[in-house]
């Protein structure tokens, strides 16, 4: 198998045809609360953005790739972000974009694919995703592919007029 495919969908670098589907989510105000965007991003910025997309992650220390499926619809993103080589440890994030396309495994079989690739290629002992307590879709989805609750960062975000706790969630490669 090649790792970064799967089933029902693979995992690829970024495309310039990815520019309005990157564009209608990044200006989506339903997930700014996840990617702690406080303002719209132009498509020139994107557009800037994908043009430096195709940089080393020892370089970038990070890495996003797209969620597409075998008719090569674009369905989400996966981010390896504060990549840290030295201790072997990497931050998590993904979305999936269209509600249609949430809780159907799309996000299970991505994320157990970049699992994978991290431990396996990356060579990382240990990956960690920052969870509101309220996303519960997303507290299901790290747990049920071993990603354990190790700590709670009390009153971490202010969003919609009230704090919220951020969970911390890790998984060790052992």
């Amino acid at each position: 198998m090649i790792t970064l495919s799967g089933n029902t969908i693979f995992l690829r670098a970024l495309e310039s045809e990815d520019l309005d589907f990157l564009y209608t989510l990044e200006n989506d105000e339903k997930v700014w609360e996840v990617s702690e965007t406080l303002a719209p991003y132009s498509k020139y910025i994107l557009k800037e953005y994908l043009a430096n997309s195709h940089k080393d992650i020892y370089e970038a220390k990070q890495l996003r790739l797209a969620i597409s499926n075998y008719n090569d619809r674009l369905l989400g993103f996966i981010d390896i972000f504060d990549y840290n080589p030295k201790n072997k440890r990497a931050g998590v994030g993904i979305i999936i974009l269209e509600e249609a396309n949430r809780n159907r495994g799309v996000g299970r079989e991505a994320l157990s694919l970049l699992i994978s690739y991290a431990f396996k290629h990356l060579d990382l002992h240990q990956l960690y995703a920052n969870i509101s307590e309220n996303n519960k879709p997303s507290i299901h989805l790290f747990s049920n592919l071993g990603f354990e609750r190790v700590g709670i960062k009390r009153d971490w975000n202010y969003t919609s007029g009230e704090f919220r706790n951020e969970i911390l969630y890790q998984k060790i490669n052992k």
